[in-house]
């Protein structure tokens, strides 16, 4: 699975490079995930530290805490790693969703 054209499917999605050589998706103008350089994908896994590191728990070598954003509930999952395909769209899933429902109802995107 190529997690940035998952990513892209999404309603209002669109791909933004905001740093020199870090890919990101947007909806609205919220980042919904961070894909980087291809290896680790960042995103959001619970409301905060605590919810996502019940991910952390299952996958010790495979997920950890954002650098900088990590204490608001965003993971780096490795890509290619334990976390099966199936369950990392599930997060990218729960993670656009949880972006999308802090957007502004004008600026959310048509479903």
């Amino acid at each position: 699975m190529d997690p940035l054209t998952y990513c892209l499917a999404k309603p209002g999605a669109w791909q933004d490079e905001p740093w020199e050589g870090d890919v990101v998706a947007k909806v609205g103008d919220k980042i919904f995930a961070f894909l980087g350089a291809g290896t680790a994908i960042g995103l959001k896994c619970g409301r905060d530290r605590a919810e996502a590191d019940e991910l952390v728990y299952v996958y010790p070598d495979d997920v950890s805490a954002s650098a900088y954003i990590g204490r608001y509930g965003w993971n780096s999952i490795r890509l290619g790693g334990a976390v099966p395909d199936d369950e990392l769209r599930e997060l990218i899933d729960a993670s656009y969703d949880a972006v999308v429902a802090k957007l502004p109802k004008t600026k959310r995107p048509k479903a």
